[in-house]
């Protein structure tokens, strides 16, 4: 990089290219380099409660319902998560707003200070931004969101104070391990000893209970310690301390918000029942079961547990109407098992071709599901609104990339 003076006079898109452009993207677990440059940043620690949520699916709605819930009860959140799917600032959330460019622009400029000599990948120099502009802002409640994994993600680096594993399922296995027994424990591995953990998996893992054991970590869950029932219109919960009736149903995934309950059950933090009821129904996260226009849906589900969950949510999103999907996938994801649970459900596919090294081609996409072939997400879905009826239904889904592409086109960045 260049010198100090220039990167004080850096733009939030001069940084973003430079950080991109020196190819600092690529994944490299381990937390020696965010250790040292955390440590020189005094960020090992956060002055506010730290909750540290991994898992492979559900981690950002945790998030999201978490900080819905906590900020109807009075309390400052700061939220960070990743990726973004239109705008950088996305990933930092303070009591509700993304901080201004300016300000992320100082943090990178912390950051570029103190690592001098220590080379850092893209996640590890954005996460140490993150947890600059939080040790800044002080909130009483920071959720991290876990990158990869959790025992060696660069989130993994901070003293947190409450942990949440969500779901354990295959994903990333050529980082994580091949099968569930793996993954759960490099899962388990944000666990702090005789520090509360909650699991929203309804079959955990032995490697998650063992490290939970072996640890020391009060581990809370789900079908053991806490549980939840959809009745008609509410839902209620009981556990962990809390007995809730006539809870309102969420937009998010129910599994997701019970698991943030046990998790608001299991803190310093006492909510009123009129307080969580208004944190569960104004929760929102862009680009989960989102609606775009009156036929138009898109989901970032893009892994078979994900996708099994917008197929148990579309029956109802399409009654009797034809459903046409555009969906856009990485070739390192699980593609046969991810489009499987939509099968049945979908009546005309438009496979949609990815740019980058990571990005399946719509030829690729066709080896497991028949369908017409794209050279982009936009091509595919204007072709799919083009031939489709105003009654017909759109899903858009397959990856973050696929979805950000469609948000990019239809809404305008925050400024």
């Amino acid at each position: 990089m260049s010198s100090l003076v220039d990167s004080r006079n850096r733009s939030l898109a001069d940084w973003l290219a430079v950080l991109e452009g020196l190819n600092m993207a690529h994944i490299e677990l381990g937390l020696e380099r965010m250790a040292l440059v955390a440590g020189r940043l005094g960020l090992l620690s956060l002055p506010g409660h730290v909750i540290t949520v991994g898992g492979t699916n559900g981690k950002g709605t945790t998030c999201a319902l978490l900080e819905a819930m906590l900020r109807a009860g009075g309390h400052s959140v700061g939220v960070y998560s990743s990726p973004h799917l239109v705008d950088y600032r996305e990933r930092v959330r303070i009591n509700g707003e993304s901080p201004a460019a300016d300000v992320f622009c100082a943090a990178f400029a912390a950051v570029e200070t103190a690592r001098a000599e220590v080379a850092l990948t893209y996640f590890e120099f954005t996460t140490l931004a993150a947890l600059w502009l939080f040790r800044d802002a002080a909130p009483e409640v920071v959720l991290l969101e876990v990158g990869l994994g959790g025992r060696l993600d660069a989130t993994n680096v901070v003293a947190s104070d409450q942990t949440v594993v969500t779901t354990v399922a295959l994903d990333h296995t050529d980082w994580l391990g091949a099968d569930r027994e793996t993954i759960g424990f490099e899962k388990a591995g944000i666990f702090r000893a005789g520090k509360p953990a909650v699991c929203g998996d309804a079959e955990p893992p032995a490697s998650l209970l063992a490290h939970a054991e072996q640890l020391g970590t009060p581990l809370c869950c789900t079908g053991r310690d806490y549980r939840w029932q959809a009745l008609d219109d509410q839902w209620q919960f009981q556990g962990a301390g809390l007995s809730l009736n006539a809870l309102p149903l969420p937009s998010l995934p129910l599994m997701n918000a019970a698991t943030a309950l046990a998790t608001l059950a299991l803190s310093p933090f006492t909510l009123d029942v009129e307080a969580i009821k208004t944190g569960l129904t104004q929760a929102r996260l862009s680009g989960r079961l989102q609606q775009l226009t009156p036929r138009l849906w898109i989901d970032v589900a893009h892994n078979p547990e994900s996708a099994g969950y917008l197929a148990s949510r579309l029956p109802g999103i399409k009654g009797s109407r034809r459903c046409r999907a555009v969906v856009g996938m990485l070739k390192d994801k699980d593609i046969a098992a991810s489009l499987a649970p939509l099968r049945e459900l979908v009546d005309d596919w438009y496979l949609a071709s990815l740019g980058g090294p990571r990005g399946a081609s719509a030829n690729e996409l066709a080896e497991w599901q028949a369908g017409r072939c794209f050279d982009s997400v936009t091509s595919a879905l204007t072709a799919a609104e083009a031939e489709g009826g105003e009654q017909d239904i759109i899903i858009v889904f397959g990856s973050f990339f696929t979805v950000a592409e469609v948000l990019a086109s239809r809404t305008s960045p925050t400024a």
